[in-house]
């Protein structure tokens, strides 16, 4: 049994392959397309893997404002994974915001998907 209340989660994106190369350059880590079942989808880790994850998949991205948030870990600092986020073209829409835990700022993908990044 998982002791993490969020066990999966899914972003929908107009281009899967797009989407792929976005977050492959912003995370730092090849994400694999898997088109072997009913839908295409890429995966942020193995489906074997401990914790939470989730993949991207073909579908229509909530308005601005309105969807879910996903926060990923930022483990070589914020500064650096917004830059990524610029270069890749999404954007940054918020400063980094500290809590008594870390920081963490907002961006959205080139979807327009609201994402987070956190650094503790």
């Amino acid at each position: 049994m998982s002791t993490n209340t969020c066990v999966w989660f899914e972003i929908p994106v107009t281009d899967l392959d797009r989407a792929r190369a976005f977050y492959s350059a912003v995370l730092r880590r090849e994400l694999s397309r898997m088109d072997d079942g009913p839908n295409p989808m890429v995966a942020f880790t193995e489906m074997s893997d401990a914790g939470v994850s989730g993949h991207l998949y073909p579908g229509t991205p909530a308005a601005a404002g309105a969807g879910s948030t996903i926060h990923f870990a930022a483990p070589d600092g914020l500064d650096a994974v917004a830059a990524r986020v610029r270069e890749a073209g999404g954007e940054v829409v918020s400063e980094p915001i500290e809590i008594p835990s870390g920081a963490f700022f907002y961006a959205t993908d080139p979807d327009g998907n609201s994402i987070g990044f956190f650094a503790s």
